[in-house]
């Protein structure tokens, strides 16, 4: 039954367990975003490469992932870089009001 609790709730460290979600909170609050994820373990298998001896095979599946996580941050880092392109873009296209002051009647 506790199985089931679990599933129903998001994940969330010991020290949060008893927050509830808010409803209308984005998931970026709750989780990391997957971007940073990425980046994380890029950091880390790069670290692995430079220091340990790995053979050549672990060596090549570690620099797979690599490459498959930089496409993914490249994916990330384009996604955003075309958000902020139309945002601009929606801001530029919008005209100003004039401001109407108390004093002009």
């Amino acid at each position: 039954m506790s199985k089931q609790t679990a599933k129903a709730k998001p994940a969330a460290s010991d020290a949060d367990a008893t927050a509830e979600p808010v409803a209308d909170a984005p998931a970026t609050i709750t989780e990391p975003p997957q971007f940073e994820r990425a980046m994380d373990e890029l950091e880390a298998l790069v670290d692995r490469l430079e220091s340990e001896d790995l053979t050549l095979e672990e060596s090549l599946a570690v620099f797979e992932r690599g490459i498959g996580l930089t496409r993914a941050c490249q994916q990330a880092l384009d996604a955003a870089e075309q958000r902020v392109r139309i945002l601009t873009e929606q801001s530029e296209s919008a005209a100003p009001e004039p401001f109407r002051g108390s004093t002009e009647e």
